[in-house]
């Protein structure tokens, strides 16, 4: 399992010294949450922040555009050093074309879907798809509550990859209570804010989640 910490949470004048604690602690990816403030109702960060971040660690940037018309920034965020693009299926005419960007650019491509947004519309792309992100609550804001119907959504991802290799990743209301459960029906990557950051040891609860999952 991938513990992938959301910075959207992060005290952001401490932000190398929150993620590098993180990643000693066990965090395989950081997150980035980037919002333009019309796909969601939120503003956040951009390429350049990202190019900053690279700069502290060597773990997997997992940059996940909840913007309208994506395909404008993805080469930007390529060359600001992500690892990995995950856009929104909601947000973009050419899910094909825009995920074919991304891997051309020599990343993997992620598409994203909002709670109620269908696994259908991701069906004939599949091919192209290195991680599918189940939305738990509706994008824009950190703290909220998971959406227990979405539930159903993850076990039928599991079964429409089929084999590919694909990682399923979970986002919105994650944290130590349901972690488990979430392993356990098919979840590969766990996003987490302020579950992590909010708590009175971020690094030690990276840890209980690490060990709630692999016990």
């Amino acid at each position: 399992m991938i513990i992938a910490p959301s910075i959207l949470s992060a005290n952001f004048a401490h932000l190398e010294e929150d993620i590098t604690t993180l990643v000693s602690a066990g965090a395989q990816w950081v997150h980035v949450d980037v919002m333009d403030g019309i796909f969601v109702p939120n503003i956040t960060i951009g390429p350049i922040v990202v190019k900053d971040i690279r700069k502290i660690t060597d773990g997997y940037l997992d940059c996940h555009l909840m913007i309208t018309e994506p395909d404008r920034y993805i080469e930007d965020f390529a060359k600001a050093g992500a690892d990995g693009i995950t856009i929104h299926a909601e947000a973009t005419n050419h899910l094909h074309r825009s995920l074919s960007r991304i891997r051309e650019l020599g990343l993997k491509a992620g598409v994203s879907l909002n709670p109620a947004t269908s696994l259908d519309c991701i069906e004939y792309c599949l091919d192209l798809v290195d991680l599918i992100l189940i939305m738990s609550v509706n994008p824009g804001f950190g703290g909220q509550s998971f959406i227990e119907a979405v539930i159903p959504k993850i076990v039928r991802a599991k079964k429409m990859i089929a084999g590919r290799d694909i990682l399923i990743q979970i986002d919105g209301g994650v944290d130590t209570e349901n972690i488990g459960m979430l392993y356990e029906k098919g979840i590969d990557v766990f996003v987490a804010g302020s579950s992590i950051f909010g708590s009175p040891d971020p690094a030690k609860t990276v840890k209980e989640m690490l060990k709630i999952a692999n016990s």
